[in-house]
This record gives C-alpha cells, sequence and structure tokens, in this order.
C-alpha cells in the first residue's frame, strides 16, 4: 500500500500516544522506576520525541549508542501531543509554508516546539521512500511534556534488543510480528497543513 510522504505514525489509544526517546541507565532506568524523569534530566535543553519505534532504533543503535543504552516508551497525554503540533514551527526554512526565511527564523525562535520529518526506517534501519515526525520540544513545550502530558514510562530496551537479534539471524517475519503496531494517527489539517513542506 502506499504510504503518504509525510504523516504520523504511532501507537496510540483513544487518549494517549506512545513516542520513543533513549538516554543513558543514569537517566532511564530512574524515569521508569518514578515515571517521571529524575531531577539529572536536563529541562532546560530540547529534548526530542519519536512516534516511530524503528526511527528510534535507527538513532540509538538498539539501544547500543553510548548514553542511549535505555530505551523507553512514554506514553503521554494526545491533548499535550497535540498541543505541541499545534505550537510547532519547522525546523528547517519551506518556501510554501513561510513567506520568507526571516519569518521562519522569527517563528522558530518563538516556537516551543519544533518538527523534522525523517525518512523512516525498515527492521534493517535502511531510510523508506516515506517520512516519519519528529517533534523536538523546548522551554514550555518541555516543562509540560514532564510534569503534565507523561502518563507513563516503559524501559523497552529488552524489547529493542529481541527484534535486533531476530533481524541479526534473519527472522524477519518474528522481528516484524514484535514490532509496536503503529497506525496513521488522527491527525487533521488543522494540526499539520503549518507543518507540510
Amino acid at each position: 500500500m502506499e504510504q503518504p510522504l509525510r504523516t504520523i505514525r504511532a501507537t496510540y489509544t483513544e487518549s494517549t500516544i506512545t513516542v520513543y526517546q533513549a538516554y543513558s541507565p543514569e537517566i532511564g532506568l530512574p524515569a521508569v522506576r518514578e515515571g517521571r524523569f529524575p531531577g539529572g534530566w536536563k529541562r532546560d535543553r530540547m529534548t526530542w520525541i519519536k512516534p516511530s519505534f524503528l526511527w528510534m532504533m535507527y538513532r540509538c543503535g538498539w539501544g547500543g549508542k553510548a548514553g542511549q543504552e535505555t530505551v523507553l516508551a512514554v506514553e503521554i497525554s494526545r491533548d499535550g501531543f497535540e498541543w505541541a503540533l499545534r505550537h510547532a514551527c519547522l525546523s528547517g526554512y519551506a518556501p510554501g509554508v513561510h513567506p520568507d526565511r526571516a519569518s521562519w527564523q522569527r517563528q522558530l525562535k518563538r516556537a516551543p516546539a519544533r518538527v523534522q520529518w525523517d525518512p523512516e526506517r525498515d527492521l534493517h534501519l535502511q531510510p523508506l521512500p516515506y517520512r516519519s515526525l519528529q517533534l523536538g520540544l523546548s522551554g514550555e513545550a518541555v516543562r509540560r511534556y514532564a510534569d503534565e502530558w507523561t502518563v507513563a514510562m516503559r524501559d523497552v530496551t529488552p524489547l529493542a534488543h529481541e527484534i535486533h537479534a531476530l533481524v541479526s539471524g534473519g527472522d524477519l517475519d518474528s522481528a516484524t510480528r514484535l514490532l509496536p503496531q503503529e497506525r496513521p494517527y488522527p491527525a487533521g489539517d488543522d494540526l499539520l497543513a503549518h507543518l507540510l513542506e
């Protein structure tokens, strides 16, 4: 089936959406234990959340990259996720979206969230011809993410390692069966129109 070039694919319920992040064990393990980010987690920097499990695996090397050994599935409220989309700006200048480069730079400076569309990945972490959302949160959005939107956190590092082992062994069918079930997220035009290049 033909995939739209840019769409949000995610695991979600009526009220929550799952996004992924990877951290060092010093941050990731206490976060899972306490259900919230620990004191050492930096609120004053941008944090990127990814609804695509395989894009996260590409980014963290299946939980093998230094400082990204603990892969978290963070369940957040859909209201919060959609607030971030409404208040986001594209991370790059897009002539069809922004009147001019200066307008985009002003908007980017003010926006508490930014969006990048990066190539989705297959089980071998090779790029696919369609793109997945990355959502960068800063300022007010980071505070809301940590203090209001987060509903639950799970350590999915063992799942990442299990799927990676199956892929390495050539058992793609079993690996596919273990993947989180991601489907197109019902984001209407009002949510995404300003984020589609």
